[in-house]
């Protein structure tokens, strides 16, 4: 561990750099030679594609951890109850779920269009006029 005292810090040109404060004394610490070594081994390790593409994956969750945390408040359980809290989780990954869904583009295919109902059917044979959807009411 290094100590820089006031004095020695003050008139450092390139004292920006390691603090914006010009009246703490700084320390720098360093890490044993083994760790350090570690370190830019895998900092080395981390520019290869193959790493990018393993971690692509990890990215991915740790932006769902991410948003549960920080966006939906989950660091904090509202409820005490180990069955509550998990009720409390449940829900929120459903709300994110049909939050994602509800974003994205329609699909290019149209549906196969479901099967008449027995009443459809009856209607049809009769030849009689069809109610219109309570789904279609509106439109």
């Amino acid at each position: 561990m290094a100590r820089f005292t006031k004095s020695q810090c003050r008139p450092c040109p390139v004292r920006t750099q390691c603090t914006s404060t010009a009246d703490n004394v700084r320390t720098v610490g360093f890490p044993p030679r083994e760790l350090r070594e570690l370190q830019l081994r895998v900092r080395t390790e981390q520019q290869t594609p193959e790493w990018k593409a393993r971690y692509a994956l990890r990215s991915g969750v740790e932006g769902t951890v991410n948003e549960f945390a920080h966006g939906h408040g989950m660091r904090r359980c509202r409820y005490r109850s180990q069955s509550k809290a998990h009720l409390q989780h449940v829900l929120t990954a459903i709300a994110v779920n049909i939050e994602r869904l509800s974003g994205l583009p329609p699909t290019e295919e149209a549906s196969m269009p479901r099967r008449p109902t027995a009443f459809q059917n009856y209607l049809g044979q009769r030849e009689l006029p069809r109610p219109k959807s309570w789904r279609a009411l509106g439109t």
